[in-house]
């Protein structure tokens, strides 16, 4: 799904004739939030988003993982694998590929064991099973049917929460209200933009703690793409901000590709990427997510041959306060 460009902007007459609509999805939304969840025997950390599309909850995810580990615990992933075949509970394996479990949990799973499951609690107790004392979902916050001993929503500072209006009139996924009810920290991706300051008032009335962070490039890969022009292509729910980091970090990109958000590249996109690049000259640059995508599928072994990737991991102001939070669920 490609988001509509009006959710990103000031309230107009898009989002004012769809209120109506929004109105019910969010009444539908808080009253389903407030339902009573499944009470899993491990500690359960939600890294959730309050808008539609990314915000940077996998590296959110990832951080809060290892976080975990270094105070002891044995954590483990639970998410839905979005895109992927596979409705589980299954636990993910080298063997997978992104048409199975979807892409994010290939990323994960090479910093904790991952559980895909389309069922929560089903999904919890297999974690559980393999060993885990400590779940952290990736994404899964509106959904009530686990209950959460701890929720971190992500949000980018960028592009905040667009217009501020609930789905489909703008890109939130429930009233704010009903979300900072059942969240104990906001965190803040990035340079706070005018509508990530609305929220961060927001959160601190409701008593959230406020953490901020950025996305960091691995020096590895910057130095790598060293004086190359780079055509950079991207299937993810903010491509433009893929394409600043890169330009942030002193690369040359000479062009850019925007695909939907968790796009399954076709045999023919990738043919056009690869001849595009060579006629130009460039260097074929994505992000993770967009790597694992085309790795093991045939069709798409001649663009994966050729892509760099830019690996981007959480670099928090305050890891002490996120810490903190952590450790304060078993001290």
């Amino acid at each position: 799904m490609r988001e509509p460009a009006f959710w990103w902007r000031a309230p107009g007459l898009a989002a004012n004739l769809l209120a109506p609509l929004a109105a019910l999805y969010g009444a539908v939304a808080a009253r389903r939030m407030r339902q009573p969840g499944y009470r899993a025997r491990a500690k359960v950390v939600c890294i959730g988003n309050l808008t539609v599309g990314g915000a940077g909850k996998t590296p959110t995810a990832i951080a809060a993982a290892r976080l975990l580990r270094d105070a002891g615990a044995n954590p483990a992933f639970l998410t839905r694998g979005y895109g992927g075949r596979l409705a589980g509970p299954v636990v993910v394996a080298p063997t997978h590929s992104a048409a199975d479990v979807g892409d994010e949990p290939l990323l994960l799973a090479r910093v904790a064991p991952t559980v895909v499951a389309h069922d929560r609690v089903a999904g919890a107790a297999a974690a559980i099973d393999a060993g885990a004392d400590t779940i952290v979902m990736d994404d899964g916050f509106q959904n009530p049917s686990l209950d959460k001993d701890l929720s971190v929503l992500v949000v980018d500072g960028r592009r905040g929460i667009g217009n501020g209006k609930v789905f489909p009139a703008g890109p939130l996924r429930a009233p704010l209200a009903a979300q900072f009810a059942r969240a104990q920290a906001l965190l803040v991706v990035g340079e706070a933009s005018w509508s990530a300051r609305g929220v961060i008032t927001a959160a601190q009335a409701a008593g959230a703690l406020l953490l901020t962070g950025r996305l960091v490039p691995d020096p590895a890969a910057v130095a790598a793409l060293a004086g190359a022009h780079v055509l950079a292509f991207a299937g993810i729910a903010d491509p433009e901000k893929f394409f600043a980091t890169l330009r942030d970090a002193g690369i040359a990109v000479a062009a850019t590709r925007r695909f939907a958000d968790h796009h399954r590249f076709r045999a023919t996109e990738a043919k056009d990427l690869i001849a595009e690049a060579e006629h130009s000259r460039l260097t074929l640059v994505t992000t993770e997510k967009d790597f694992v995508r085309t790795a093991g599928d045939p069709a798409l072994a001649g663009l994966a041959a050729r892509c760099k990737t830019l690996p981007v991991t959480l670099e928090l102001d305050k890891a002490s306060a996120l810490r903190d939070l952590l450790e304060g669920l078993f001290f």
